[in-house]
């Protein structure tokens, strides 16, 4: 089946679809979503070639999948690369890429080098709050 046809058939009955709020996007929860939005460009469902970032406790992984596979097919039909957490943000951004340079769906580059970006700084350890040292009058009544 063509990939129209499958978006045809699908973009109103769909379990992933969140429509809470009436007017604005449609936002969608399917795995391989990049962005999140309710649409052909970004569905895992209706495209053969899609990237998908998911965060391990091993690290980040990037999984495409083969065009000529199926949806459902087993784990031979998919591609994953690791991103270790302490790698840094280029590295990650690069292997981010690397796909979308070499012609595999190169409008998700962005996309995809924005999730690894996004799973990378929530990794990140938050710095310590300093104590707000007391100024001006508050500062004399205290001492």
């Amino acid at each position: 089946m063509s990939s129209d046809l499958v978006w045809f058939l699908t973009r109103k009955f769909n379990s992933f679809v969140v429509d809470t709020v009436p007017e604005g996007p449609v936002f969608s929860k399917e795995p391989g979503n990049l962005l999140n939005i309710h649409s052909h460009k970004y569905s895992e469902l209706a495209n053969s070639k899609t990237i998908r970032v998911t965060d391990t406790p091993s690290g980040i992984q990037i999984i495409t999948r083969k065009s000529s596979a199926s949806p459902h097919s087993v784990k031979s039909a998919r591609h994953v690369t690791s991103i270790r957490s302490r790698s840094g943000p280029r590295r990650a951004a690069g292997v981010a890429a690397q796909k979308a340079k070499a012609g595999y769906r190169p409008d998700l580059r962005r996309a995809a080098v924005a999730r690894v970006s996004a799973l990378l700084a929530a990794q990140k350890e938050k710095k310590p709050l300093l104590e707000k040292k007391p100024r001006g009058k508050k500062a004399i009544k205290s001492s």
